[in-house]
């Protein structure tokens, strides 16, 4: 007979956590509005008559752009305003973990589409929802190569720190701060070994805008960005991953 005794304090851990959820008013009306902004979400996708160079959006309710005011406001919004000669295609779903994106990638490799980018936004629902450490450090690695595999371009880019978000409150925050530094180190780690470039949007809560400004940032659940808070994110993908020149050097290319 196997002893499980070891898992009972993680597994107590997890139904504290939750229970600290689930049980406070505040935490529910929360819930209330993520499920509202997440049901009126909608995806953008552009094909432009002329296109010179195509982009693949992959990833969880981040890609999406859940908590935006409009599609034109997301990561995808602004992505298509800067590149008006580019085709974006969007896989990403509300509550996808990073194993809904390997089945993202794998449908399109069935499909046989090859971009010429791909960015890659996951792993607050595998945060929050306490996906094991050594499956999600597999599913990373799955989808990093998926991705290589079918575009030139790849950059993945993970929510920022969890813990920080008014969402949450101690010590369940504090719990959410140290499995957002697992991702990220997750992350880090395999797009470093299968050629991807990682943006990091982690912050300690001294230093994260999405603490000092939530009103501004953050959408009315206190989990998803505003509008201010996916053009801070967009400004970060320029920043870091050099995005804009990056698609401009593959429209180019095309030429």
């Amino acid at each position: 007979m196997k002893n499980h005794s070891s898992r009972l304090p993680a597994a107590l851990a997890a139904l504290t956590a939750l229970a600290l959820v689930v049980t406070t008013g505040h935490a529910l009306w929360r819930l209330r509005q993520a499920a509202e902004l997440a049901h009126e979400s909608e995806s953008l996708q552009v094909v432009p008559p002329a296109f010179t160079a195509s982009l693949l959006i992959v990833g969880d309710s981040t890609g999406v752009g859940t908590g935006a005011s409009s599609p034109e406001h997301s990561l995808a919004g602004l992505i298509a305003a800067d590149h008006p000669h580019l085709r974006i295609v969007n896989r990403a779903e509300d509550g996808a973990c990073f194993a809904d994106v390997v089945n993202q990638l794998e449908q399109n490799l069935q499909d046989g589409r090859r971009f010429d980018a791909i960015l890659l936004l996951a792993g607050g629902n595998d945060v929050i929802r306490l996906t094991n450490q050594e499956v999600l450090a597999r599913q990373v690695e799955r989808a990093a190569q998926l991705a290589r595999r079918q575009a030139r371009l790849v950059i993945i880019m993970p929510c920022g720190n969890v813990g920080n978000a008014p969402f949450f409150f101690p010590p369940l925050s504090w719990w959410m701060t140290g499995r957002s530094k697992m991702l990220h180190s997750l992350v880090r780690q395999a797009a470093a070994e299968n050629g991807a470039l990682y943006v990091s949007l982690y912050e300690d809560k001294a230093d994260d805008p999405f603490a000092q400004q939530p009103g501004a940032l953050n959408a009315s659940d206190g989990l998803h960005p505003s509008d201010a808070g996916y053009q801070l994110w967009y400004d970060e993908l320029n920043a870091q991953a050099a995005m804009g020149r990056r698609l401009a050097a593959l429209r180019w290319a095309t030429h």
